[in-house]
């Protein structure tokens, strides 16, 4: 839920806490994508009882998420750097990187994802200045 709730912000002109150092990479797919790839798995029977990942393997990192957010939405909110200390339980720990591996998915069904990460923030920011929630 980190895009909707950095656009939340970013629209309402609010601080956008990056937790952490900002450096954790993540991928983030397109529902779009995510569904015509489990059609596509549904329709496949060499698929069936196999473990599959689907998303998108474009990363980017947590901070550049919030700069891109900030400049797609025109916002002036700023970025401020929250230690996880200050936000989640002691002891907590994080993943540096989550990157699916989509080998097994193109390799069975031919399956790429079609949409950026910018064409998802902007379908988000469009939504969400429509007043969807």
């Amino acid at each position: 839920m980190v895009i909707p709730r950095f656009i939340d912000h970013a629209l309402r002109g609010e601080p956008i806490e990056v937790h952490g150092s900002g450096r954790q990479r993540r991928c983030f797919a397109h529902v779009d994508d995510a569904v015509r790839a489990v059609l596509l798995l549904v329709a496949c029977p060499s698929a069936a009882g196999q473990v599959v990942n689907v998303g998108n393997d474009e990363e980017v990192t947590i901070r550049e998420l919030a700069e891109r957010i900030v400049t797609r939405t025109g916002s002036a909110s700023p970025i401020v750097q929250v230690p996880y200390e200050s936000v989640f339980p002691s002891g907590f720990e994080d993943m540096e990187r989550r990157r699916p591996d989509l080998a097994r998915l193109e390799r069975l069904v031919g399956w790429r994802p079609r949409r950026s990460l910018d064409e998802i923030l902007d379908d988000v920011i469009r939504h969400r200045r429509n007043g969807a929630a």
